[in-house]
Formats: structure tokens, sequence, C-alpha cells
């Protein structure tokens, strides 16, 4: 970091990364072993929020636009840590329901908000870079969270529990603390074309930056295959311990806390980000087909076979990461950022929300053909996106053409 901003972003990030590693490691156990919920109503009620959370990143961005990024970010920040700390009173489904809404939607606005303000106080030729060193600090902040987060679980006592959700309850306060100290900046204002078409025109009227997003949603579904359908994979179709799913989600994340900055270093513009999601796609396809190997196979074999694939794994995932971020931000108009933010970040829910049913039914009940189907549609998808983001710069580069579309204002600089 070099910069002041910079450092505070990157702090700001380890303090709330710190604390969700420590919720998403406890937080299961503590709803039904001292909250007293069932396991399904677990599920039920975090998928109704996450789905809830998703429609409101996009008016919560546009909030951060219209009133400054730096202020609804640290409401938002203050927002979270409430609704953490009110999981550690709520009692029965409707509380638990409501009160996951709302750190859902505090969740969701918060990171359109950060984009925003990050848009705000970063040149745009150096904002990817800094994304790959927030994004290794996420991973670092996720490995001593969980770590805490393992204490609690081993102890195993209510108060143990009770302790973990408090520590990301105060993470987030100090996240907020963070970011109340980064420079103050200029909201976007009304936009400059205020005719009732430019006020009224919804983001899903910006078809080619839709279309992009929604490529980048099935790109996404990567997220869960670590997490769920490979140690299932392992489990119930290869001769690996069962162990080896932890190992190789280790490897990831120490795969990307080192070397994600450097994989980003060479992504600077337009073409550079197509060129990175083209190769993680192929790169995907290749990792699905040798994760298809691994099926059958006795354990040591197998246990190579699926190292080989995590590696190629990672290697896809930190080259779409650096290449959407950039499309992120260049394809989205300048006085619009956190509105378009959020509504891009919605892909991230959205495959954790339906990445499980369809890879669990691509890859355990086919098999071999559904890893082949899956990594030929990450491949489709990658080089989908290189005709859709071209589509979207075109018509960013020409707003004139479209009264609908305002003029982009420039890059905002912190107010004096």
């Amino acid at each position: 970091m070099t910069t002041s901003p910079q450092r505070g972003l990157a702090l700001a990030q380890l303090a709330n990364s710190v604390g969700d590693g420590a919720f998403y490691t406890t937080s299961a156990l503590y709803f039904t072993r001292v909250a007293g919920l069932s396991a399904g109503r677990v599920g039920l009620g975090l998928t109704l929020a996450w789905a809830a959370g998703s429609l409101v990143g996009v008016p919560l961005g546009r909030l951060a636009d219209r009133r400054g990024p730096r202020g609804t970010s640290v409401l938002l920040a203050l927002a979270t840590s409430a609704a953490v700390g009110s999981f550690l009173v709520v009692q029965g489904f409707a509380a638990f329901l409501a009160v996951a809404c709302a750190y859902t939607a505090a969740q969701s606005g918060l990171a359109a908000s950060r984009q925003a303000l990050l848009a705000r106080l970063v040149p745009a030729g150096e904002r990817t870079r800094l994304l790959a060193r927030l994004q290794a600090t996420l991973n670092g902040g996720l490995a001593v969270g969980a770590a805490v987060g393992g204490l609690a679980l081993g102890v195993g006592t209510a108060l143990a529990y009770r302790a973990a959700l408090g520590l990301d309850a105060l993470c987030f306060l100090g996240c907020a603390v963070l970011l109340l100290r980064l420079p103050a900046v200029r909201a976007a204002g009304a936009p400059p074309a205020a005719g009732p078409a430019a006020r009224q025109r919804g983001i899903l009227r910006d078809r080619p930056y839709a279309l992009v997003a929604l490529l980048n949603t099935v790109l996404m579904l990567r997220l869960p295959l670590l997490s769920l359908a490979l140690p299932l994979w392992i489990t119930e179709r290869t001769g690996a311990p069962a162990w080896l799913a932890s190992g190789l989600f280790v490897l990831n994340t120490l795969a990307v806390t080192f070397f994600q900055v450097r994989t980003a270093r060479a992504v600077t513009g337009l073409g550079s980000a197509l060129r990175a999601v083209r190769r993680s796609g192929l790169v995907m396809l290749a990792c699905c087909a040798v994760f298809a190997l691994s099926a059958g196979r006795s354990a040591g074999p197998a246990a190579a076979v699926l190292l080989a694939g995590a590696v190629l794994q990672v290697i896809a995932e930190m080259q779409q990461s650096a290449g959407s971020w950039q499309l992120s931000f260049d394809l989205a108009p300048a006085d619009r950022i956190g509105e378009y933010q959020g509504f891009f970040g919605t892909g991230v829910t959205v495959a954790r929300t339906l990445g499980p049913l369809v890879l669990t039914t691509l890859l355990l009940d086919w098999g071999t053909p559904g890893w082949l189907l899956l990594g030929a549609l990450m491949a489709g998808a990658a080089y989908a996106t290189g005709p859709a983001a071209r589509w979207a710069a075109r018509r960013q580069a020409a707003p004139a053409a479209d009264p609908a579309v305002p003029a982009s204002a420039g890059h905002l600089q912190p107010a004096a």
C-alpha cells in the first residue's frame, strides 16, 4: 500500500474479514445449539435472507452514489455490527429471519458502497491491483477469524459461541471507524441528464452491462465447488480420504493470498481483462476434465488427480477475479458506480443460492459428463463475455446516441 486511502481500505477489509471468518465457522452451530433453531429453519432463513439481501444491493449502491459512499459505508458497517449483535438475543424463527434479512441487506449494501468509495479514492488504472490486494487481505483475515472460530468450536460452550459472534460485531464496528477515517469524497449527485427517461432508467435497461453481469454469474458457479460439491465428490465418487477436501480448501486460500496480486498485475484495461477471463474459462474447462478423472480411483491416484485439479481451479479463479473486477468498473457509468457494483455483486448471491443445486446435480448425479458440461459452460460464458463487454464499451463511449444515458463524469477527486 502506497497511499493512506489504500491502507485504510485494506485495514477495513482486514477488520471485517476476521470477524466474518469467526462468524462463518461458528454461526451454524450457534443458531442450532444455542438459539434453539432447527437446521432446516436455519437453512431456509438464510436462503430467504440472502435472496432479500440481493435485491437491495442496487438501491443501496445508488444511495452511496447520491449521498456519498464514505458515509453510506460507515452506516452500513454499523448496521452489520448491530445485526450480528442482535443474533445474540434472537428467539424464534420470525426474529431470526428479520435479523438475518437486516444482516444480508447491510452486507450487500456495504459491498456496493465500498466499491463506490474505492472508485472515488483510487485512480482507474490502480483499482484492479488494489482489489487484488484486498482479496488477498480478505483471505488472510478469514483464515485468522476461522482459527478463532475453531477455538470456540473446541470449547463448545454457549459462551464461546457468543464470544465468536461478539468478535464479529466488534470487527464491523472497527471497520466503520476505519472507513470514517478515510478522506471524504463528493457524492455523484443527480445525473446530468435530468429528463424523465434518465431519472426512470433502471440498470436492467442497460442490457450490455446486464449481460456481462449474467455471464459473470455463470462463472461464479465455481464458488460452491470447493466448499460443497468437491467434498461430496471426494467421499462418494473417489477413494481419497475425506480430509483432503479441507486440504484443497486451504491450498486455495493460501494461493489466492500469495498470488492474486501478481495475477492481477497484467490486467490494466478492457483488452487485458477479456484475455484474463477467456484464459480462466479454458483453464476451468481443463480443471473440470481433470477432476472428472478422479472418479473411481484409489486413494493415492485420486489424491494426485484432485490436487492437480485444485491447482488449475485456483489459477482460473484468480484470472477470472482480476478480469471481472476490471470489467465491472470500466463498463459502469462514472456517476453510478455504487449502483452498478450493487447489481454486479448480486451474481455472487445468485451463484451461492443456485450453485449448490446446479453443481450437485451435474457432478454427483451425472458424474463425468456433468463435469465436462460444467467446464464447457464456464468456457462458453468466458468467451461470450468478450462480445458482451465490447457492446457495453461502445454504448458507454457514445452516450449521446441514447438520451437516457448520461454523459460519463470524470474521476471524482476527494473533497477538500
